[in-house]
Order: C-alpha cells, then sequence, then structure tokens
C-alpha cells in the first residue's frame, strides 16, 4: 500500500456524540463552575419552553447536593410541572445529541439554542459513569415512568437501564431529572444563584425554588398568572438565506412550479413578487425548483439580495410577521426587577418589533437601582 492508500484506510467517520465527548468545552463544560451553570440551564430552560408550549405556569424546583468534597462530586436535581415526555420519547430527548425542535423552527423560545439536555448526559456520564435518572408523567396515564439514561456515544444512541413504574401521587404531570457530575459550586456573580434570579426576572410568570448545598432555600415566586403570549414559526424570509440553504431547499421541494415554490416556501413573497422574482432571475414560472442548475440558483439568490433589479429597482418584498416574538412586556418586566431589587427607581421600555436580514427582533431594557446598589460600582 502506499502511503496516501495506508492514511486513508486510518480514516473513519466519528459521531457528534463521540466528538463532543472529546471537546466537552464546545458545550460549556470547560470548567468545573461553568459545567454546573450550563447544566442547570439546559434543564431549567426546557421546563420553560415544554410549560410555555404547554399553556402550564411553571413551578421548577432545584436542588444541588455535594456528594463528594474531595472529588468536586455535585448531584443536580430539576423537577417541573411541564407537560412531562412520553416514555417513547424519552430516549431520544436525553440519549440523543441534537435531537429537538427548536433547532428547526423560526419562532422564539425562553430557552435559547443550546447542545440541550443530552450534554448533561454525556458530562454526567463521562466524569462519573452513572446514568441520569427522570421520572416522567404525563396527564393521560396514572403513573410515571422511571428510567435510568446513558449515552452510547458511537452510535448517538440512549442506554436505557432499570425502566418502572411509579406513582407520582396527586400530580397530574411533570419531568425530574436527576444526575451526578464533577463540579463545583460557587457564589456571586457567575453563579447558579444569579443565573436562577435573573432568569426569574425575564420569566416573571415562573415560580422557581432553588435548594443550594448548605440546605438554605432561595424562592423567587411567579409575579403574574399571565402567560407569555403564543408564538408561531413562520418561513424564512429570502433576505436572510445563504446560497447552500437555497440550495436545499429547492433540492427537497416537491413544488411544479417555481412561483408557488417562492410563495409557499417564504414569508414575505406575495404573487406579484413570485413572478418578479421569476422575471429578474431569467427563470421560467413553470420551472420545478428542484430542476435548477447552481447558476440559476445563484441568479435566484441574486434577486433575493436585490443585486438583479426590474426596471432599476430591486423586487419589493414584504416584512416577515412579527408574531415568532414573545415579547415579556413593560409592566412585567417592572414587576419582575422589582420583584429581586429593593428598588428606589425602575423604568423600562419594550420598543416596537423591527426586522434585519429578514429576520424579526424586539429590544426590551429594563433599568433598576435600589437598596444594596451602591453608586459607585458596576449597575
Amino acid at each position: 500500500m502506499s502511503i496516501a492508500e495506508k492514511m486513508a484506510a486510518n480514516q473513519k467517520q466519528v459521531a457528534i456524540s463521540e466528538f463532543f465527548e472529546k471537546n466537552k468545552h464546545f458545550l460549556g463544560f470547560d470548567t468545573l463552575n461553568r459545567a454546573l451553570i450550563t447544566a442547570v440551564k439546559e434543564a431549567v430552560d426546557n421546563a420553560l419552553d415544554a410549560c410555555e408550549e404547554a399553556r402550564i405556569l411553571p413551578d421548577i424546583v432545584v436542588k444541588i447536593t455535594k456528594l463528594d468534597n474531595k472529588k468536586d462530586i455535585l448531584q443536580l436535581e430539576v423537577e417541573d410541572n411541564g407537560p412531562g415526555i412520553p416514555r417513547a420519547s424519552i430516549e431520544k430527548v436525553f440519549g440523543q445529541l441534537l435531537f429537538g425542535s427548536r433547532f428547526h423552527a423560526i419562532r422564539q423560545s425562553r430557552g435559547q439554542q443550546g447542545i440541550g439536555i443530552t450534554g448533561v448526559v454525556m458530562y454526567s456520564q463521562l466524569t462519573t459513569g452513572d446514568p441520569t435518572h427522570v421520572e416522567s408523567k404525563i396527564a393521560k396515564e396514572a403513573t410515571a415512568v422511571s428510567v435510568d439514561i446513558g449515552l452510547d456515544t458511537r452510535k448517538n444512541k440512549a442506554i436505557k437501564s432499570n425502566q418502572d413504574r411509579i406513582d407520582w401521587g396527586e400530580k397530574a404531570h411533570g419531568l425530574k431529572v436527576k444526575t451526578k457530575m464533577k463540579a463545583k459550586y460557587q457564589r456571586g456573580r457567575q453563579s447558579v444563584w444569579q443565573y436562577l434570579r435573573m432568569t426569574s426576572i425575564v420569566n416573571p410568570h415562573a415560580d422557581i425554588l432553588f435548594i443550594d448545598p448548605d440546605g438554605e432555600k432561595h424562592h423567587w415566586q411567579r409575579v403574574t398568572e399571565r402567560l407569555p403570549g403564543r408564538v408561531e414559526a413562520i418561513k424564512p424570509h429570502p433576505n436572510g438565506i445563504e446560497l447552500g440553504q437555497l440550495q436545499r431547499l429547492c433540492s427537497e421541494s416537491s413544488e411544479s412550479r417555481m412561483t408557488t415554490f417562492l410563495r409557499r416556501t417564504f414569508s414575505g413573497v406575495s404573487g406579484r413578487a413570485a413572478k418578479e422574482l421569476c422575471e429578474v432571475s431569467e427563470l421560467e414560472e413553470k420551472l420545478k425548483p428542484k430542476s435548477l442548475n447552481p447558476q440559476q440558483v445563484r441568479a435566484l439568490l441574486e434577486a433575493f439580495q436585490g443585486e438583479r433589479l426590474l426596471k432599476g429597482k430591486p423586487v419589493k418584498l414584504l416584512n416577515p410577521p412579527t408574531s415568532c416574538l414573545s415579547p415579556i412586556e413593560e409592566l412585567l418586566i417592572k414587576k419582575g426587577l422589582s420583584k429581586t431589587i429593593d428598588s428606589k427607581f425602575v423604568t423600562t421600555m419594550t420598543r416596537v418589533p423591527s426586522v434585519t436580514q429578514g429576520n424579526p427582533f424586539q429590544v426590551e431594557v429594563g433599568l433598576i437601582f435600589g437598596d444594596g446598589m451602591a453608586a459607585d460600582k458596576p449597575v
């Protein structure tokens, strides 16, 4: 064998979970302090999003217990009153990296698009060798599912053990996650306490109870019974499309005409705009999107970006809908800030939605000054 053939023979594909196992710093587990905050964040984000989607006022309990001070082993428990997860879906949610609903929907969610709770399962397994314990109760079932979840990193697949049914008493639905990990609990600005405090401010409808390793309870009560407004997923807007993404959308489309494809695939494209986009791209309206060659796809993208003009002007597109946004609103920002700080002064502003590069966004600001906040120190 030649050197090139030997090198080629040694190459193999690495599973995404195996890659992250060896590069855990990409997931936020680069230090022992940050590892704990990342784990709490992933679990709490999931709880907030699940409750919001199910239209349930969230009750979240976070408990941290020190198991071994010398080896820095902690146990994290997070329990919520969300809709729970059906038994058949538990292994995918907790044992398959990049499985979820937030990655492919254009809509705002309280939790951001992190790597997900599977990253926590993987880190726990990597640093302690133990699986993560999950209990899930859905409304239509009389008992809860209890199961231990590990991760086969080569196959990006869950390893289940000790699966059982348990009684959850009067609790109609919810989820409990218990995991052990190598991590450090710290106080101060970069701490679990501070993260949960800030989370309670921007989620004034949530009730959050935190029990720290010393057994001290910190309770941030909800200040409103009103859930955030419903959000709707929107279609991508032509102004925010990249060439590779457009190529994929064209190749996967089952539409028989370009005009129909443009109207149904993108937001902001009217029937008039669809015909004009075809005209400036020099594409026949009856062409199938699947049949476009790379030059034609690039021409369409140039029309999207206003580089190809119709009578000296770019094709006029409508703005995308802003129904994908979920603002907190001024009154609730004020209530959220005031419940954490004894305020002498508080002011808020929620701006009207705006759009940049086809992406809707909204700016909300709250400023507060009160007791315990020194005038000569950072805000």
